[in-house]
């Protein structure tokens, strides 16, 4: 029961985080901005090791076409396209699920990507080594132990439901502080922004 109302809990957080914008309101395309998403964040660090501690190790599974939050228990269905754990994100394809999401990294910035190009390889989860995404939109800086998007990064993803999204990573830290300090603010909390073609097209206008 406490687990249960737990994930309400931060279902209801999310509900309020999520601020959906749409330009033209007879577009298929609808752009959406989603604030704090949690990626398995954690209660604090191992004094002797430096570890972080408190983690579930679990994925935070989200559905694009709604902007919804998906169940651990739902993991092995199709109701998912993309996990983040960590700095970690995966596809609902290959090892990571049983669907046939897919996506790929595109330099670029997100705002000028108008359409996919018929010539785009979409890759899928491989292994946990060779993953379509993976961590490959951030920059880690070991002095300031700060995790950044890399600039220039834009996700493009085929969905489970075979639509198509193209995503931003705006921030990696609760709040999307613009100069985020390791010591200070909570990581693992994704701030994203992403337009969903809910027409099946490959044009995001």
């Amino acid at each position: 029961m406490k687990k249960s109302f737990f994930v309400l809990f931060v279902s209801l957080l999310f509900i309020v985080a999520c601020d959906k914008t749409t330009n033209d309101p007879s577009s298929t395309a609808k752009s959406i901005t989603i604030k704090d998403l949690p990626g398995d964040p954690t209660t604090g660090f191992d004094q002797t090791t430096g570890m972080p501690i408190g983690d579930s190790k679990k994925f935070t599974f989200f559905r694009f076409s709604d902007s919804t939050i998906i169940s651990n228990a739902d993991s092995a269905t199709a109701k998912w396209d993309i996990g983040f754990r960590s700095s970690t994100i995966i596809l609902n394809s290959g090892i990571s699920g049983p669907a046939t999401a897919a996506g790929f990294i595109q330099n670029g910035l997100y705002s000028e990507i108008k359409e996919i190009s018929n010539d785009s390889i979409f890759k899928t989860d491989v292994s946990a080594t060779n993953l379509a995404i993976g961590k490959n939109w951030s920059t880690y800086n070991a002095q300031t132990l700060i995790l950044s998007p890399t600039p220039g990064k834009t996700l493009i993803i085929k969905c489970s439901d075979g639509k198509y999204v193209k995503m931003e990573i705006l921030s990696y830290y609760k709040g999307a502080p613009a100069s985020p300090n390791a010591m200070v603010n909570a990581a693992r909390y994704y701030t994203f922004r992403y337009t969903y073609q809910a027409d099946g097209s490959k044009k995001f206008e």
